[in-house]
């Protein structure tokens, strides 16, 4: 594998890039569109992660070995197809198997038939129907657009009436378009979340380290639920007895129901999970990709194997673990002034050249003006990564360097990492 096309503009794409460059020091690498970050690793290509025909032609025209789709919208919109169709290996599922992200309606229908544990829930598409059944629905409760909506779709309901308001936001008032037309509502799990990472060939699997995601705006896990405000691995609650159990439970299943649908998944498939006060797993959520800001906190923490495990699952081959340092990392995502609600752009951004060895730096919404100037381009602006022999080392480093970096209206969580800081120091 000599010729690598990285497609996506993100954190996570940055993150790829790097790890691809530290195992592939050799390779032609592409990042399509890319960002500042991804230049210093890879060649950028000014092709956006959704003009599906053009990032195919392109494929062929470099002769591109190994094709890997970071965002879940171009795998939805059949990124993979229109790669396999020409006959490129690609890393990523096909659009009928994507749905298990583009559509929680979707997921929740699959699930039940594999029996794999979830919160209970229906499905809406009618503003008085899903009203009605609020009336009905215990506190807390959780209501969800189904479609693709940057991580921001689901609400957290402690009363009826924060369920009601999102109900007609979403089914009344067309908040998140397409993405909210149909709607999940479903009780609320008590627990702990759980990031799982399975790379699979559409058979096996081989899971990557685990990770926790903080989606609350604020720290102390407050406000409104974001893209991801930063997270961290590994998690001392993934004990191999628990992760073998999710692959029992709740992997292996979802990806037999997939392959009985005609819709067999390669790629990442990823468990968003709870963790329940009896040590049970249910499915929050599935994704079809790796996470952001996971993959930033995930992929420093391989150290070798990830390249060959991207290929062999690609193209259906017999799969091998990578291996995992014993390190810990931690990620803190700087934001822009507005973020989420309404990002500011333009930012002027100073990264300092001196933030120390055990921190990596992840472009997201970053742009550069035709003079040079980094600037904000995005909601998540960059995600600051920590490393450290224990979580709370990583912790600190993240934060220190989080500190030290500059643009106005910088918003970031300080505490990225509490819960397992304080379990093991």
């Amino acid at each position: 594998m000599n010729r690598v096309l990285v497609v996506g503009s993100g954190g996570r794409e940055h993150a790829l890039c790097w790890a691809l460059r530290r195992e592939l020091p050799e390779a032609a690498i592409w990042c399509a569109p890319g960002n500042p970050g991804t230049a210093a690793l890879a060649t950028p290509l000014p092709i956006p992660a959704d003009d599906l025909p053009a990032l195919a032609g392109q494929a062929d025209t470099l002769d591109i070995d190994l094709t890997i789709v970071g965002p879940e919208g171009p795998l939805a919109a059949g990124l993979a197809d229109h790669l396999r169709g020409c006959g490129r290996r690609v890393f990523g599922p096909i659009a009928s198997a994507a749905r298990i992200e583009a559509s929680k309606a979707f997921a929740k229908d699959v699930m039940r038939a594999a029996r794999v544990p979830t919160a209970s829930a229906e499905t809406f598409t009618d503003l008085t129907r899903a009203l009605a059944h609020v009336d009905r629905h215990p506190e807390p409760l959780v209501v969800k657009a189904s479609g693709l909506a940057a991580g921001k779709g689901a609400v957290v309901c402690p009363t009826r009436d924060q369920a009601r308001e999102a109900l007609r936001q979403m089914l009344g008032e067309d908040a998140y378009g397409e993405a909210g037309r149909t709607v999940v509502v479903e009780e609320f799990l008590p627990g702990e979340e759980l990031s799982v990472f399975a790379v699979t060939n559409g058979r096996d699997l081989a899971l990557l380290p685990s990770a926790q995601d903080h989606k609350r705006l604020g720290e102390g896990d407050t406000g409104p639920n974001t893209g991801g405000m930063g997270a961290y691995s590994p998690v001392s609650i993934a004990t191999p007895a628990l992760l073998a159990r999710v692959e029992r439970e709740v992997l292996q299943p979802t990806l037999a129901e997939l392959e009985r649908r005609g819709a067999p998944f390669t790629g990442v498939l990823y468990a968003g999970l709870m963790i329940g006060p009896d040590g049970a797993p249910s499915v929050v959520e599935f994704n079809c990709r790796l996470g952001d800001p996971e993959a930033q906190v995930v992929l420093p923490r391989v150290t070798g194997g990830l390249a060959d495990l991207l290929w062999r699952a690609a193209g259906g081959e017999p799969l091998l673990p990578v291996t995992t340092g014993a390190g810990a990392a931690v990620t803190t995502v700087l934001a822009a002034a507005g973020y989420p609600e309404g990002p500011r752009r333009g930012d002027p951004i100073r990264i300092p050249a001196d933030l120390g060895p055990n921190v990596l730096v992840f472009h997201a919404g970053t742009a550069r003006r035709e003079d040079g100037t980094l600037v904000t381009a995005g909601g998540r602006v960059a995600a600051v990564t920590g490393l450290g022999p224990s979580v709370a080392e990583a912790q600190a480093a993240s934060r220190a360097a989080a500190e030290r970096i500059e643009f106005a209206g910088r918003q970031y969580r300080r505490d990225i990492g509490w819960r397992e800081a304080g379990r093991t120091g």
